[in-house]
Protein backbone atom coordinates (compact mmCIF):
# COMPACT_ATOMS: atom_id res chain seq x y z
CA UNK A 1 0.00 0.00 0.00
CA UNK A 2 0.87 3.67 -0.64
CA UNK A 3 1.84 6.10 2.14
CA UNK A 4 -1.44 8.30 2.75
CA UNK A 5 -1.23 11.38 0.65
CA UNK A 6 -3.63 13.03 3.13
CA UNK A 7 -3.95 13.23 6.94
CA UNK A 8 -6.95 15.44 7.06
CA UNK A 9 -9.50 14.04 9.97
CA UNK A 10 -12.37 11.34 8.37
CA UNK A 11 -15.74 12.49 9.39
CA UNK A 12 -17.62 8.85 10.22
CA UNK A 13 -20.91 8.33 8.04
CA UNK A 14 -24.07 7.57 9.78
CA UNK A 15 -24.04 4.32 11.52
CA UNK A 16 -25.24 1.16 10.34
CA UNK A 17 -25.19 -0.47 12.99
CA UNK A 18 -24.89 0.91 17.02
CA UNK A 19 -23.46 -1.81 19.55
CA UNK A 20 -24.12 -1.83 23.06
CA UNK A 21 -22.15 -3.56 24.99
CA UNK A 22 -18.90 -6.34 24.57
CA UNK A 23 -20.96 -9.15 23.16
CA UNK A 24 -22.90 -7.17 20.49
CA UNK A 25 -19.54 -5.59 19.60
CA UNK A 26 -17.68 -8.59 19.16
CA UNK A 27 -20.34 -10.22 17.13
CA UNK A 28 -20.36 -7.25 14.74
CA UNK A 29 -16.50 -7.36 14.40
CA UNK A 30 -17.08 -11.29 13.14
CA UNK A 31 -19.27 -10.32 10.39
CA UNK A 32 -17.74 -7.00 9.63
CA UNK A 33 -17.99 -6.30 5.61
CA UNK A 34 -17.26 -3.46 3.62
CA UNK A 35 -18.99 -0.80 4.14
CA UNK A 36 -20.00 -1.37 7.68
CA UNK A 37 -20.49 1.69 10.23
CA UNK A 38 -20.55 0.30 13.66
CA UNK A 39 -21.17 2.98 16.16
CA UNK A 40 -20.27 2.53 20.00
CA UNK A 41 -23.13 3.61 22.33
CA UNK A 42 -21.52 5.73 25.67
CA UNK A 43 -20.53 2.69 28.13
CA UNK A 44 -17.61 0.77 29.17
CA UNK A 45 -16.90 -2.56 26.84
CA UNK A 46 -15.18 -4.95 29.00
CA UNK A 47 -13.13 -7.44 27.38
CA UNK A 48 -10.55 -7.20 24.54
CA UNK A 49 -11.38 -7.11 20.36
CA UNK A 50 -10.11 -8.59 17.11
CA UNK A 51 -11.31 -9.08 13.58
CA UNK A 52 -9.56 -10.40 10.74
CA UNK A 53 -12.01 -8.68 8.20
CA UNK A 54 -11.67 -6.08 5.66
CA UNK A 55 -13.29 -3.69 3.48
CA UNK A 56 -12.00 -1.78 0.40
CA UNK A 57 -11.05 1.45 -0.39
CA UNK A 58 -14.37 2.29 -1.72
CA UNK A 59 -15.64 0.91 0.79
CA UNK A 60 -13.52 0.48 4.46
CA UNK A 61 -15.12 -0.49 7.62
CA UNK A 62 -15.77 2.09 10.21
CA UNK A 63 -15.61 1.30 14.55
CA UNK A 64 -16.81 4.87 15.73
CA UNK A 65 -17.29 6.16 19.21
CA UNK A 66 -16.43 9.00 21.95
CA UNK A 67 -14.13 9.21 24.30
CA UNK A 68 -17.24 7.84 26.60
CA UNK A 69 -16.95 4.29 24.51
CA UNK A 70 -14.47 2.31 26.86
CA UNK A 71 -12.74 -0.53 25.90
CA UNK A 72 -11.42 -1.92 28.59
CA UNK A 73 -9.35 -5.05 28.64
CA UNK A 74 -9.17 -5.70 32.37
CA UNK A 75 -5.52 -5.41 33.28
CA UNK A 76 -2.64 -4.18 31.88
CA UNK A 77 -0.53 -7.73 31.75
CA UNK A 78 -2.09 -9.67 28.68
CA UNK A 79 -3.57 -9.27 25.42
CA UNK A 80 -4.34 -6.05 22.61
CA UNK A 81 -7.34 -4.07 23.45
CA UNK A 82 -7.99 -3.75 19.68
CA UNK A 83 -6.42 -6.02 17.08
CA UNK A 84 -6.91 -6.42 13.63
CA UNK A 85 -5.26 -8.70 11.98
CA UNK A 86 -4.92 -9.67 7.93
CA UNK A 87 -7.13 -7.21 7.79
CA UNK A 88 -7.26 -3.95 5.03
CA UNK A 89 -9.22 -0.61 5.30
CA UNK A 90 -10.74 -0.32 8.46
CA UNK A 91 -11.25 3.06 10.12
CA UNK A 92 -11.44 3.15 14.26
CA UNK A 93 -12.98 7.00 15.61
CA UNK A 94 -12.83 8.30 18.52
CA UNK A 95 -12.62 5.85 21.49
CA UNK A 96 -10.55 5.14 24.00
CA UNK A 97 -8.82 1.98 24.60
CA UNK A 98 -7.93 1.22 28.31
CA UNK A 99 -6.27 -1.85 30.39
CA UNK A 100 -4.67 -4.30 28.24
CA UNK A 101 -1.09 -4.89 27.76
CA UNK A 102 -1.17 -3.59 24.56
CA UNK A 103 -3.48 -1.06 23.21
CA UNK A 104 -4.10 -1.40 19.65
CA UNK A 105 -2.25 -3.39 17.54
CA UNK A 106 -2.24 -4.13 13.52
CA UNK A 107 -0.58 -7.28 12.37
CA UNK A 108 -0.58 -7.38 8.54
CA UNK A 109 -2.96 -4.69 7.98
CA UNK A 110 -3.22 -2.14 5.06
CA UNK A 111 -4.82 0.79 4.22
CA UNK A 112 -6.60 1.67 8.01
CA UNK A 113 -6.73 4.73 10.09
CA UNK A 114 -6.25 5.18 13.29
CA UNK A 115 -7.97 8.52 14.10
CA UNK A 116 -9.25 10.53 17.14
CA UNK A 117 -8.48 6.99 19.90
CA UNK A 118 -7.51 8.05 23.63
CA UNK A 119 -5.32 5.00 24.52
CA UNK A 120 -3.89 5.20 27.74
CA UNK A 121 -3.36 2.70 31.33
CA UNK A 122 -1.20 -0.21 28.93
CA UNK A 123 0.91 -2.59 30.33
CA UNK A 124 3.49 -1.68 26.69
CA UNK A 125 2.87 -0.03 23.95
CA UNK A 126 -0.33 2.28 22.67
CA UNK A 127 -0.41 1.84 19.23
CA UNK A 128 1.36 -1.24 17.00
CA UNK A 129 1.73 -1.45 13.19
CA UNK A 130 3.83 -4.84 12.63
CA UNK A 131 3.98 -8.06 10.32
CA UNK A 132 3.89 -6.14 6.97
CA UNK A 133 1.40 -3.64 7.75
CA UNK A 134 1.70 -1.13 5.10
CA UNK A 135 -0.08 2.28 4.38
CA UNK A 136 -1.76 2.65 7.45
CA UNK A 137 -2.72 6.34 9.06
CA UNK A 138 -1.95 6.82 12.89
CA UNK A 139 -3.29 10.22 13.12
CA UNK A 140 -4.76 12.88 16.01
CA UNK A 141 -4.60 10.10 18.87
CA UNK A 142 -3.81 10.90 22.35
CA UNK A 143 -1.32 8.62 24.15
CA UNK A 144 -0.46 8.77 27.90
CA UNK A 145 0.25 6.80 31.03
CA UNK A 146 1.79 3.64 28.58
CA UNK A 147 4.18 1.08 29.75
CA UNK A 148 2.16 0.26 33.24
CA UNK A 149 3.55 -3.25 33.20
CA UNK A 150 7.34 -2.17 32.08
CA UNK A 151 8.11 1.12 31.60
CA UNK A 152 10.54 0.55 28.80
CA UNK A 153 8.43 -1.13 26.79
CA UNK A 154 5.74 1.76 27.07
CA UNK A 155 6.38 3.52 23.22
CA UNK A 156 3.45 5.42 22.15
CA UNK A 157 3.56 4.44 18.61
CA UNK A 158 5.60 1.75 17.56
CA UNK A 159 6.37 0.77 13.54
CA UNK A 160 7.35 -2.92 12.93
CA UNK A 161 9.23 -4.78 14.90
CA UNK A 162 12.87 -5.91 16.42
CA UNK A 163 15.10 -8.16 14.01
CA UNK A 164 15.04 -10.14 16.94
CA UNK A 165 11.44 -10.95 16.48
CA UNK A 166 11.61 -11.18 12.79
CA UNK A 167 11.83 -15.09 13.43
CA UNK A 168 8.72 -15.35 15.14
CA UNK A 169 6.78 -13.29 13.12
CA UNK A 170 7.83 -12.71 9.50
CA UNK A 171 9.53 -16.10 8.91
CA UNK A 172 13.65 -13.96 9.72
CA UNK A 173 12.59 -11.42 6.89
CA UNK A 174 12.85 -7.63 7.59
CA UNK A 175 8.96 -6.74 8.88
CA UNK A 176 8.06 -4.47 5.85
CA UNK A 177 5.77 -2.14 7.46
CA UNK A 178 6.13 0.17 5.18
CA UNK A 179 4.72 3.54 4.06
CA UNK A 180 2.91 4.44 7.38
CA UNK A 181 1.84 7.85 8.12
CA UNK A 182 2.02 8.92 11.88
CA UNK A 183 0.60 12.76 12.15
CA UNK A 184 -1.19 15.30 14.77
CA UNK A 185 -0.77 12.65 17.67
CA UNK A 186 -0.26 13.92 21.10
CA UNK A 187 2.11 11.25 23.20
CA UNK A 188 3.83 11.17 26.25
CA UNK A 189 5.04 7.95 26.62
CA UNK A 190 7.19 5.81 28.92
CA UNK A 191 9.43 4.63 26.43
CA UNK A 192 9.90 6.71 22.51
CA UNK A 193 6.84 8.63 21.32
CA UNK A 194 7.62 6.43 18.32
CA UNK A 195 9.79 3.97 17.75
CA UNK A 196 10.55 3.17 14.01
CA UNK A 197 12.32 -0.14 13.82
CA UNK A 198 14.84 -1.40 11.14
CA UNK A 199 13.32 -3.09 8.65
CA UNK A 200 10.09 -0.56 7.63
CA UNK A 201 11.07 2.36 5.00
CA UNK A 202 9.58 5.34 3.70
CA UNK A 203 6.99 6.77 6.25
CA UNK A 204 6.53 10.23 7.55
CA UNK A 205 5.85 11.53 10.94
CA UNK A 206 4.35 14.96 10.68
CA UNK A 207 2.84 17.49 13.13
CA UNK A 208 2.49 15.33 16.22
CA UNK A 209 3.27 17.07 19.75
CA UNK A 210 5.92 15.04 21.98
CA UNK A 211 6.22 15.15 25.80
CA UNK A 212 8.78 13.02 27.31
CA UNK A 213 8.77 13.79 31.02
CA UNK A 214 7.24 10.43 31.42
CA UNK A 215 10.21 8.61 29.87
CA UNK A 216 11.86 6.06 32.18
CA UNK A 217 12.98 2.39 31.69
CA UNK A 218 16.77 2.57 33.14
CA UNK A 219 18.11 4.38 30.63
CA UNK A 220 16.99 2.45 27.38
CA UNK A 221 14.84 5.47 26.39
CA UNK A 222 16.39 8.09 26.06
CA UNK A 223 14.31 10.49 22.98
CA UNK A 224 11.10 10.86 21.74
CA UNK A 225 11.69 9.16 18.62
CA UNK A 226 14.05 6.72 17.42
CA UNK A 227 14.91 6.33 13.30
CA UNK A 228 16.06 2.46 13.11
CA UNK A 229 14.37 2.41 9.82
CA UNK A 230 15.40 4.16 6.33
CA UNK A 231 13.86 6.81 4.18
CA UNK A 232 11.47 8.40 6.62
CA UNK A 233 10.59 12.16 6.69
CA UNK A 234 10.20 13.54 10.38
CA UNK A 235 9.07 17.28 10.00
CA UNK A 236 7.25 19.70 12.01
CA UNK A 237 7.03 18.12 15.38
CA UNK A 238 7.64 19.54 18.71
CA UNK A 239 8.78 18.02 21.49
CA UNK A 240 10.05 19.57 25.35
CA UNK A 241 11.35 17.42 28.13
CA UNK A 242 13.56 14.89 27.27
CA UNK A 243 16.20 12.44 28.92
CA UNK A 244 19.15 13.43 26.68
CA UNK A 245 18.32 13.58 22.87
CA UNK A 246 14.92 14.86 21.11
CA UNK A 247 15.22 12.68 17.76
CA UNK A 248 17.98 9.51 17.38
CA UNK A 249 18.81 7.71 14.23
CA UNK A 250 20.74 3.79 14.44
CA UNK A 251 21.70 1.30 12.83
CA UNK A 252 20.43 -1.62 15.18
CA UNK A 253 20.68 -3.99 11.61
CA UNK A 254 23.07 -3.62 8.98
CA UNK A 255 21.95 -1.24 6.27
CA UNK A 256 19.42 0.19 8.09
CA UNK A 257 19.09 3.57 9.75
CA UNK A 258 19.34 5.74 6.86
CA UNK A 259 18.32 8.31 4.31
CA UNK A 260 15.93 9.56 6.94
CA UNK A 261 15.11 13.58 6.42
CA UNK A 262 14.12 15.59 9.18
CA UNK A 263 13.18 19.31 8.95
CA UNK A 264 10.96 21.88 10.55
CA UNK A 265 10.84 20.41 13.84
CA UNK A 266 10.86 22.34 17.62
CA UNK A 267 12.91 21.22 20.09
CA UNK A 268 12.92 21.86 23.27
CA UNK A 269 15.64 19.33 25.40
CA UNK A 270 14.51 20.96 28.69
CA UNK A 271 17.65 20.66 30.00
CA UNK A 272 18.71 17.70 29.25
CA UNK A 273 22.25 17.08 28.27
CA UNK A 274 22.24 15.56 24.85
CA UNK A 275 21.90 17.44 21.49
CA UNK A 276 18.45 17.71 19.25
CA UNK A 277 18.97 15.32 16.99
CA UNK A 278 21.70 12.20 17.38
CA UNK A 279 22.31 10.89 14.40
CA UNK A 280 24.49 7.60 15.36
CA UNK A 281 24.32 5.99 11.96
CA UNK A 282 25.25 7.34 8.48
CA UNK A 283 23.21 8.82 5.55
CA UNK A 284 20.67 11.07 7.11
CA UNK A 285 19.96 14.69 6.57
CA UNK A 286 18.88 17.19 8.86
CA UNK A 287 17.73 20.88 7.23
CA UNK A 288 18.67 23.83 8.92
CA UNK A 289 15.44 24.61 9.30
CA UNK A 290 14.80 22.52 12.58
CA UNK A 291 14.95 24.70 15.61
CA UNK A 292 16.51 23.77 19.22
CA UNK A 293 16.60 25.43 22.83
CA UNK A 294 18.64 24.31 25.42
CA UNK A 295 21.41 22.76 23.25
CA UNK A 296 23.24 21.75 19.53
CA UNK A 297 21.13 20.73 16.94
CA UNK A 298 23.26 17.89 16.31
CA UNK A 299 26.14 16.29 17.43
CA UNK A 300 28.28 15.68 14.64
CA UNK A 301 28.39 16.94 10.91
CA UNK A 302 26.40 20.34 9.78
CA UNK A 303 22.97 20.99 8.66
CA UNK A 304 21.86 21.54 4.94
Amino acid sequence: MPLPSSYRRIACPKATVTVHGPVQLQEKLNTAAPGDVIRLAPGRYAGQYSSQKSGTPAKPIFVCGTPQSVLDGGAVTKGYGFHLENAAHWRLIGFTVTRSQKGVMLDGTSGTVVQGLNVHDVGDEAIHLRNFSTGNAVQYNTITRTGRGNPRFGEGVYLGSSHNNWGQLTQGKPDASDANLVAGNRITATAEAVDIKEGTSGGRLVGNVFDGSQLSGGGVNDSWVDAKGNGYVIEGNRGTRTVKDGFQTHEEYKGWGTGNVFRRNVIDLGGAKGVGIFLGSDGNTVACDNRVSGGELINKGKCS
